[in-house]
């Protein structure tokens, strides 16, 4: 395939699977926007045949064998092989204009491979160790696309905040689909704590608690917010606008899920068009401060 067309597929994956990235990543100036959409698109193709669903959407099912076959194929174009898919085939590409190090796929790998797994956090440190996996290690292979050094380690731990609270956000708002489809990503701690179940975590008399756990998850969000805003002034005019867009958005999810308490669930929480292009005055303003 030509990198036209791996680049115009990864495109429709991430329209397809993500407003709120996309929309962040119009920001970005044309090269990093398509690499960006080339992690994507390989982030996002490894997310559905682990969970089993289509962009991000259904409940779908974990299935260990699918992970062994992700980790294969990602092998393989870390060794600049042959591969089999357009998301592989756009990850070779990535991989030969940027100097991603493959620890970070592979830590990203381990995320689902955790899931594979039926895997819950004990403890709060457990929380964030899997969210690294899942989407620190996401952020800290975008800070390279954008032009950050692999061994600058200050810069990427403020992008693995960064991905950690985005990623804190998103369970806030999936904690009923997830519960649905059998998962948990609050810490059994938590739960037995507050003498609530996995099973009874939607009855009514635990409204308080789950409302209260959500706090804390936001919370943290807020906390990693500030330590990723440090790494921000790292990164060029264009990255650090579409960076800080990125956290307005998503962290408005988070703060939206909070503020509803027990109604937060009763339809999936989203940021508008209008909002998220009103995040943008404010990025513009912060970016340019923060050089």
């Amino acid at each position: 395939m030509s990198r036209d067309a791996i680049v115009a597929a990864a495109q429709e994956s991430i329209q397809r699977g993500s407003k709120s990235f996309r929309a962040a990543s119009r920001l970005f100036d044309p090269v990093t926007r398509e690499r960006a959409w080339l992690l994507y698109a390989w982030c996002r193709h490894c997310d559905d045949v682990a969970d089993g669903q289509v962009s991000g959407f259904g409940i779908g099912q974990h299935a260990p064998g699918n992970v062994a076959g992700l980790r294969e194929q990602t092998e393989r174009a870390v060794a600049g092989l042959p591969v089999e898919g357009t998301a592989f085939e756009g990850l070779k590409l990535l991989l030969s204009e940027c100097p991603i190090p493959s620890r970070f796929l592979d830590d990203h790998l381990q995320g689902f491979e955790l899931d594979a797994a039926g895997w819950q956090p004990d403890s709060e440190a457990d929380l964030i160790t899997y969210c690294y996996h899942v989407a620190g290690a996401v952020g800290c292979m975008m800070a390279v696309l954008m032009g950050v050094d692999p061994d600058d380690q200050p810069t990427l731990r403020s992008a693995a905040d960064l991905g950690i609270a985005f990623q804190l956000s998103n369970i806030a708002r999936d904690v009923r689909e997830d519960w649905a489809a059998g998962r948990c990503y609050l810490p059994r701690q938590w739960l037995e704590q507050a003498g609530v179940t996995q099973e009874s975590l939607f009855d009514p008399d635990n409204v308080t608690a789950l409302t209260a756990f959500v706090g804390r998850l936001v919370d943290e969000v807020e906390r990693r917010e500030e330590r990723a805003r440090a790494g921000v002034a790292r990164l060029p005019f264009r990255s650090r606008l579409a960076v800080l867009a990125a956290l307005r958005i998503y962290g408005a999810i988070g703060r939206r899920v909070r503020a509803l308490g027990a109604s937060a669930w009763d339809q999936r929480v989203t940021v508008g068009k209008g909002r998220k292009l009103a995040f943008v005055v404010p990025s513009v303003a912060e970016a340019l401060v923060r050089r």
